[in-house]
C-alpha cells in the first residue's frame, strides 16, 4: 500500500489499491478478480457488512479493474443524500455517454438510508440500466435494503476481519510510519476496534501522535484510547476468582471515576476469562494466547486457570453484561450486576448443605 499524502489520515494513506492488498474478505476478492477474468461483469453489485470491513476501498478496486478512471466515478452518500430527488438528479446522468471509460461507475454507501420513494425510483434504472452503468451499493444493514433491489444485484458479504488480522495490520502500517508497536499494545488495538479496519487504524493514528519515542507500549494505548489500565483489569480478576465483590468492586469504580469506558472494560475482563479457559481446556493453545497478553497478564491468566472459581458461568454473566451495557440507564450497572451476582452465587453454593 502506497501513502498518498503526508498528514493523510492512516485509513486513507494505506486503503487498499490492489485485490492483494485487501486482507480477510477473499470471498468476495477472488470472486470478483475471476469474474472480471471471465468477461462476468454484473450491472449491480450489493456489499454488505460491519462498518470499516472495505466495502468502498473494495468497489474502487473494482472500478480501477475495470479501467474506470476519476471522471466516470461517482460516489453518493445515502445518508445524507437520501431522497427521491437525489435518486432522480442520479438517473438523468446515469444516461449519458461516460466522459473517458467503458464504464460509468456508482458506488452509493449506507445504502440501506434511502428513502422508500428513493428506492422505487431507482428502481426502474436496476430493471433496464444503461450497458455503460454499474452500481455498487454498500450497507451495513442488508435487511433493510428491499428484496426488489436485492433480487437484482449480484450479492457480496465482507467479514469482519479477526483480531489477528487487525493486529497484523496495525503492526504493519506503524512500521512503515517509523514506529515499532509492542505485540499486546497491537492486540489491544486490534480488541477496541471491533472489526473495523477503519477503527483499528484511527486508534493507532491518535497512539502515534502521542507516543513520546517510537516505541508504542499498551501503556500508551490505554491513555489515547481511555482503555482501563491493565492494573485495574487484573485487580478485578483476580477480586472475581476470589468471589471477593466489595474489592472488584472498588476497582471498578477507580477507572469509572478515570473516566474509563464501561463497555471497554467488560470487554476486556471478557477476553481475559476466555484466554484463561482456553488454557485450563485447550492447553496447546497456551503458547499462541500468550503472545496476546502482557508479562503480568499471562502471569494472571496462567494463575487463574488452575481456579475452579473461575468458570463458564462467569464468562457468561461478562457477555450478558456487556449485550445490555449499551442501552442501560447506568452503562456500568451491568457489569456491577454481573460481578454481586457471580461473586453471591458462589457463597450460596458453599453454604448449600452436602
Amino acid at each position: 500500500m502506497a501513502k498518498e499524502v503526508k498528514h493523510t489520515t492512516l485509513y486513507r494513506a494505506y486503503r487498499p489499491a490492489d485485490w492483494k492488498e485487501v486482507r480477510g474478505q477473499a470471498q468476495v476478492t477472488d470472486t470478483l478478480e475471476k469474474s472480471i477474468k471471465n468477461g462476468k461483469i454484473a450491472h449491480a453489485y450489493l456489499f454488505s457488512g460491519g462498518r470499516g470491513t472495505g466495502k468502498t476501498s473494495v468497489a474502487r478496486i473494482l472500478a480501477v479493474k475495470l479501467g474506470v478512471s476519476d471522471k466516470d466515478l461517482y460516489e453518493m452518500d445515502a445518508a445524507s443524500n437520501r431522497g427521491i430527488d437525489d435518486i432522480r438528479e442520479l438517473r438523468e446522468g446515469v444516461y449519458a455517454m461516460p466522459f473517458e471509460s467503458k464504464y460509468k461507475f456508482y458506488i452509493i454507501d449506507e445504502a440501506h438510508m434511502l428513502t422508500k420513494e428513493a428506492w422505487n425510483a431507482f428502481l426502474k434504472t436496476l430493471e433496464e440500466p444503461p450497458a455503460h452503468a454499474i452500481f455498487v451499493l454498500a450497507t451495513t444493514e442488508r435487511d433493510k435494503v428491499p428484496e426488489t433491489i436485492q433480487s437484482r444485484c449480484e450479492m457480496y458479504t465482507f467479514k469482519q476481519p479477526t483480531r489477528e488480522i487487525l493486529a497484523s495490520i496495525v503492526t504493519d502500517i506503524a512500521k512503515k510510519e517509523g514506529y515499532s508497536l509492542e505485540r499486546s499494545a497491537a492486540e489491544l488495538v486490534a480488541l477496541l476496534a471491533e472489526g473495523s479496519f477503519r477503527d483499528a487504524l484511527g486508534i493507532l493514528q491518535k497512539v502515534l501522535a502521542v507516543t513520546k519515542d517510537k516505541k508504542v507500549d499498551v501503556a500508551e494505548v490505554e491513555a489515547v484510547s481511555g482503555a482501563p489500565r491493565g492494573e485495574i483489569v487484573r485487580q478485578i480478576l483476580s477480586a472475581l476468582a476470589k468471589k471477593d465483590a466489595l474489592s472488584a468492586l472498588k476497582a471498578m469504580n477507580i477507572a469509572i471515576g478515570e473516566n474509563m469506558d464501561a463497555r471497554t472494560l467488560c470487554k476486556l475482563l471478557i477476553h481475559r476469562m476466555r484466554v484463561v479457559l482456553l488454557m485450563r481446556y485447550a492447553p496447546a493453545l497456551s503458547e499462541k494466547l500468550g503472545s496476546e497478553l502482557t508479562e503480568a497478564d499471562l502471569a494472571l491468566a496462567k494463575e487463574l486457570s488452575k481456579e475452579p472459581a473461575v468458570n463458564s458461568d462467569m464468562l457468561r454473566a461478562l457477555l450478558e453484561a456487556y449485550g445490555t451495557m449499551a442501552y442501560a440507564a447506568v452503562p456500568h450497572l451491568p457489569l456491577e450486576l454481573a460481578i454481586v451476582d457471580v461473586c453471591a452465587e458462589q457463597g450460596q453454593k458453599a453454604h448449600q448443605p452436602r
